[in-house]
């Protein structure tokens, strides 16, 4: 074997080997294979007194690729380390060279930015050394989220029972908390407006009064609103003004890690979590007509850059397929903070389009795929040009105003039109100094009242986090999993009949975040965490020394822990005010992963738990005993609601559903296939049907009989003749 190249994904590694041929041998490493252990102080797996030395340790489950690793190396002539282009990548590439013995000064360190063959071939012709500046900045992250997490999470364990916390969580779910408290101070006010629905011809539009005497008038109540109605009455809506205008519309620059996840949310209902998935299926490569191929660029990532190879091959497509009219150009706008590594999130190939791959891929593949494509090429197409005219209007001593808009060029929208809502608004010829007919003006007042903040979508929290500079796009969907998976927040819909999901802190997040605040209120705030990630840039381009940063941050960070323990109260927990039926302790209220339940006080010594749930705890008095081994059965509840379980857990298993079934109803009728009864059921979609009673050993089902036509016919236009007052043809 000549060359031993590592990556970091299996499905990557195939879709390499494929392009490299011989002489090369592709493995995958399966992402890291060292991380802090648990050894020292606090077990930590970090030596502070001795400047910060990290202590790493192979996990047991990495332990077999390691050593696969280490007779691959000893086979191999050179190794190359190609892990992701990015500060994990490298960390990542770092520590294999450790455990492979390699030398640090070897330029043996390749990247690819997206996985075809034309940049996998050419980029493994230019290795590099390890970059040392970027490994150092993510051991100080790493670092930095072990000695605050360990330290902030036993805290929080031990004084409110609180599961944990992180450098970035706990900021992120303040921002959560802090809305959930504006939601809930804010006082709604009653105001109105007053709208002209206007009619000329076959045209209907409407007209709103913007200025009355002069200024912008403010209607508190319907007494006011109706004094200014009244003042319009019998005064003539004369069209006093028209402007037109030419208005262009810019295509939104291609995609970064964060305005992906948004915009999936927002237009597929994706998840981050879900969308970073599937993304990285996409970048890792897909069979397309027997050929392995990576079908996005690298998809974490803060730069809107297109490189100029791309945008050249996307605007020969764009002048081929639309016409030389639709070429835009090549814009990028990056934030002062982006570390700009890699170009934008972007398909690898301007000819794949998303009819051509869809036999290829899975439906989630495709429609992410398909926003990528559209994204990437809109934003190297011209403006959408639209006409605005613009009226206004006077009755009496008001001023009403109406726009209307009309496309009169695609632009970007010839291929981005189904992921913007696209509104044309055509007013009816008019002309200055008209005088609209009385008959054809309604005025009227409605009434409104001013809404609260709305709380965070996915989508919207994700876009404050980015804004505020709150940890990097790469861990918004462990972030936001994190907070789900810790009890802190629930993602549901806002409404009954709404399909948007938002963020609502729970009982137990709130008090977590109060803690916090009051506590550790200098450390756990948007501007220190922004400045955090700020320090961990400087580090990555060598301007900084780590174990400096590292010092002075603990030197803040250890007093306020201490003081913490010192101060912070033991939260009592609040009695149900009945004994527990095993040993005589108090029963206590606790939160749990699925919400609040009643345990034992002299937990963990007594693990007797009931739910806190009133219907629950009605049932759980029932004497119900194991059908399987006898002991009595307690109600427990998943993550798919409650069900009855031995108590004998975990030598015996058995559980129940809460609720028997209701028995199915019998018709009175036998199976013509095996003479059982025959019964009313209802499919799993909620529709009734008559089915067999000795289901699932037969499974016969009545089918209702097809209505004939013909007799329907006979039988309407009889219908029809002998009730004169329905005509036939309507029947």
């Amino acid at each position: 074997m000549q060359n031993l190249v590592i990556v970091e994904s299996p499905s990557k590694a195939k879709t390499i080997e494929k392009y490299l041929g011989e002489g090369y041998k592709v493995v995958s490493s399966k992402g890291h294979i060292c991380d802090l252990g648990l050894s020292g102080k606090e077990r930590m797996g970090i030596d502070i007194e001795n400047n910060f030395t990290p202590k790493y340790k192979v996990p047991k489950e990495k332990q077999e690729i390691v050593d696969e690793l280490k007779a691959l190396n000893d086979r191999s002539e050179h190794v190359i380390l190609a892990s992701d282009p990015d500060r994990e990548g490298e960390a990542i590439a770092w520590h294999l060279a450790r455990e492979l013995g390699l030398d640090m000064n070897d330029e043996n360190r390749v990247t690819f930015h997206e996985i075809t063959k034309p940049v996998v071939t050419e980029s493994i012709t230019h290795p590099h050394k390890i970059d040392m500046n970027l490994v150092q900045s993510q051991e100080t992250r790493r670092m930095l989220d072990r000695i605050i997490g360990f330290k902030l999470s036993r805290l929080l364990r031990k004084k409110i029972s609180s599961k944990s916390a992180g450098r970035v969580q706990s900021v992120a779910l303040h921002l959560i908390v802090l809305r959930e408290y504006e939601i809930r101070k804010f006082v709604s006010e009653e105001y109105w407006t007053i709208e002209a629905d206007v009619k000329k011809g076959r045209s209907v539009f409407q007209a709103a009064l913007s200025k009355y005497q002069g200024s912008k008038p403010k209607l508190k109540n319907e007494e006011e609103t109706n004094q200014l109605l009244d003042s319009f009455k019998g005064k003539p809506f004369v069209v006093s003004s028209i402007s037109k205008r030419k208005s262009k519309k810019a295509p939104k620059l291609p995609f970064t890690t964060s305005t992906l996840q948004q915009e999936a949310s927002k237009k597929l209902g994706y998840g981050a979590k879900k969308t970073m998935s599937v993304a990285q299926k996409l970048y890792e490569g897909v069979n397309v007509a027997g050929s392995m191929t990576g079908l996005i660029s690298y998809m974490r990532t803060d730069s809107t850059r297109l490189s100029p190879l791309f945008v050249n091959d996307a605007e020969a497509y764009i002048d081929k397929t639309f016409g030389s009219e639709f070429k835009g150009v090549a814009h990028e706008k990056n934030k002062a903070n982006a570390q700009d590594a890699h170009e934008a999130c972007r398909v690898t190939n301007i000819e794949y389009t998303p009819e051509y791959v869809k036999p290829y891929l899975s439906s989630e593949e495709f429609r992410l795929y398909s926003l990528i494509y559209a994204r990437t090429l809109a934003s190297l197409m011209a403006d959408a040009v639209y006409d605005v005219t613009s009226v206004k209007f006077n009755c009496g001593e008001g001023e009403f105003s109406a726009s209307g808009q009309t496309m009169v060029f695609e632009g970007y929208t010839k291929v981005y039109a189904k992921y913007e809502n696209q509104k044309e608004t055509i007013l009816p010829e008019l002309t200055e100094g008209e005088v609209l007919p009385e008959k054809d003006v309604r005025i009227e007042g409605s009434q409104h009242f001013t809404e609260p903040p709305a709380r965070y979508t996915e989508a919207r929290l994700i876009r404050e986090l980015e804004e505020k500079s709150i940890g990097r796009p790469s861990t918004y969907a462990s972030i936001i999993d994190t907070l789900q998976a810790r009890g802190y927040v629930l993602l549901a819909k806002a409404s009954e009949g709404s399909k948007t999901k938002v963020f609502t802190p729970t009982e137990q997040g709130m008090l977590t975040d109060e803690k916090l605040q009051e506590f550790f209120n200098s450390i756990i705030n948007v501007e220190y965490t922004a400045n955090m990630e700020k320090a961990l840039d400087i580090i990555a381009e060598g301007q900084e020394d780590y174990v400096k940063y590292l010092k002075e941050f603990y030197g803040d960070f250890e007093p306020l822990v201490e003081k913490a323990y010192d101060e912070m109260p033991v939260r009592e927990l609040e009695r149900v005010g009945r004994q527990c039926p095993e040993c005589g302790g108090d029963l206590v209220y606790r939160i749990g992963r699925f919400g609040k339940f009643i345990s034992c006080i002299n937990f963990p010594e007594c693990k007797y738990s009931e739910n806190a749930d009133s219907e629950l705890q009605s049932l759980s008095q029932e004497e119900k005993l194991c059908p399987n081994c006898g002991a009595k059965m307690v109600i427990k509840k998943g993550r798919f609601g409650a069900f009855w379980a031995c108590s004998n857990y975990p030598e015996c298993k058995t559980i129940l559903p809460l609720k028997e079934k209701a028995k199915p109803k019998p018709t009175g009728e036998k199976c013509p296939e095996c003479g059982a009864d025959l019964v009313e059921r209802v499919s799993r979609y909620g529709k009734p049907f008559i089915g067999c009673s000795n289901y699932p050993k037969c499974h016969y089902i009545k089918k209702e009989p097809k209505a004939d036509k013909k007799s329907a016919n006979a039988k309407a236009e009889t219908a029809a003749e002998t009730d004169n007052s329905t005509p036939a043809a309507g029947v």
